[in-house]
């Protein structure tokens, strides 16, 4: 990243660029019908910057693993790769490493940036609390990651895929407006994702200064998806691995 800054910069300031339009959209939105978070009534930039924030992890995440699988693909490199004694969990996680370590870091710059050129108001109590549930998030991510591995073994090209998946997280998590402004379906799908979940906590320890109040709960119900969606993550791309050996097709893209 430091080789590339210039990419780096750009991709931030498009995310700002987003942002401050956002808080154009913000004035068409009736202030009352914004959520209270704690005893505090969420002004919409507050609201929105902390759905970017976990959107954009979302997608980075989404990415990453099978974008790596690919690549290796496109440089005639996986075959060779995986018929090395390394584990297919350290390739999986070495491909990850470092959006593992970087997400959380940029989110933090991310929000921190615009609290301080819009004047938000975040409690710094949340900072913790919203990192412990971030990390109950990552591994659900992670799971559908590995999903999105299997797919471009087997298919070669699914980037269609992973973007259906991740605009529909989306949409159904109250990222950018609030949940009640959505049919009531929604709202019921809503209740079982995982970012609505996360986002939702996030906004109550950062907005609300709730701290670790809602935390528990919050684990409690994202802990069992991510354990879900992990399991099933492997499951897909052991058996898309056996096929592609079997058909020996693994290093064709």
């Amino acid at each position: 990243m430091l080789s590339y800054r210039m990419a780096s910069v750009a991709e931030l300031a498009g995310v700002a660029g987003q942002a401050i339009a956002l808080s154009f959209v913000g004035r068409l939105i009736d202030p009352a019908r914004l959520p209270v978070y704690g005893s505090t009534h969420a002004d919409y930039l507050e609201f929105v910057v902390i759905g970017i924030a976990m959107n954009m992890i979302v997608i980075l995440m989404l990415h990453q693993l099978a974008m790596a699988i690919r690549n290796e693909q496109l440089a005639g490199t996986l075959e060779s790769l995986l018929v090395t004694p390394t584990r297919l969990t350290t390739i999986q996680a070495g491909s990850a490493a470092f959006q593992l370590l970087f997400v959380p870091l940029r989110m933090a710059l991310f929000v921190g940036a615009l609290g301080i050129v819009f004047g938000l108001h975040y409690h710094a109590s949340g900072l913790l609390p919203s990192a412990v549930i971030l990390l109950g998030f990552l591994p659900f991510l992670w799971g559908l990651g590995l999903v999105g591995a299997a797919a471009i073994l087997t298919f070669k090209r699914g980037n269609g895929a992973l973007m259906t998946g991740g605009t529909v997280l989306g949409l159904a998590s109250g990222a950018l407006f609030p949940l009640t402004l959505f049919p009531v379906w929604v709202r019921t799908v809503a209740q079982a994702n995982p970012l609505a979940i996360a986002i939702s906590g996030t906004r109550q320890a950062l907005i609300g200064g709730t701290g670790w109040a809602s935390v528990g709960t919050d684990l409690i119900e994202l802990v069992p998806l991510a354990l879900v969606a992990l399991t099933l993550g492997a499951i897909a791309f052991r058996l898309a691995m056996g096929r592609e050996r079997r058909l020996g097709t693994l290093g064709l893209y």
